[in-house]
């Protein structure tokens, strides 16, 4: 799964990356955790673009009474995101590319755990596959929600965990925003092995809470 990720990156950086317009409201991230608002790159409504909107972690189906059900609908699999209520409508039309620089896995015993930041060599900047959702209220007050898709985990990531985000090559974005959903479901597969890297993280990442500094610091939020 994926419970915790990182963006080191400013909204200038985003903007060059992904093609968007700059954003100031985006900053260097180390911990960015469900229910948080985060950058998100989907199609414009014409499809002709991109465009990035900040968003919740935390998928909200549109048809959902209560927006608490976003805390469990932080991933989503890949094998089934195309039949599940929860995600199909959003797979079929609603496709987005999360930017991260990486994402943390854990190890160790549940009151020692290990965390450890995955990288991409040579890509400081990655997009997971994701779907997005427009939820309203009684009141008509709306909330935007993403989840990230999840894959089987390559040789690299299962000692650690059975499955891992789904990581698009930058060739594939465009694909994944407009295609068809045959076309997208064919860009997720787990990202390989020998291109990605692996470090022991500080320990205060296991706190949500802390998310300055960097993940290599002992003094990450202090």
């Amino acid at each position: 799964m994926c419970s915790r990720y990182f963006l080191d990156a400013d909204g200038n950086v985003i903007a060059y990356t992904f093609r968007v317009p700059p954003d100031d409201r985006i900053h260097r991230r180390f911990n960015i955790a469900p229910t948080q608002d985060a950058p998100v790159i989907r199609a414009t409504r014409d499809r002709a673009g991109r465009e990035l909107a900040m968003m919740r972690w935390g998928l909200v189906p549109f048809w959902a009474e209560d927006p608490a059900i976003g805390r469990r609908l932080i991933n989503a699999r890949s094998e089934t995101v195309a039949e599940k209520p929860a995600f199909r409508e959003a797979f079929r039309a609603r496709r987005c590319a999360i930017p991260a620089s990486g994402f943390y896995e854990w190890t160790g015993e549940a009151k020692h755990r290990v965390p450890h930041a995955i990288t991409v060599e040579g890509r400081p900047l990655v997009a997971f596959a994701g779907l997005w959702e427009r939820w309203k209220d009684a009141a008509g007050q709306r909330l935007e929600t993403y989840t990230v898709i999840t894959t089987d985990a390559n040789t690299m990531i299962a000692p650690m965990h059975d499955r891992m985000p789904a990581i698009l090559a930058a060739e594939d974005i465009d694909a994944w925003l407009t295609g068809t959903p045959e076309e997208a479901a064919a860009l997720i597969r787990p990202y390989p092995e020998g291109e990605m890297r692996e470090r022991e993280v500080s320990r205060a990442i296991n706190n949500p809470r802390n998310e300055t500094g960097s993940p290599d610091s002992l003094e990450l939020g202090v």
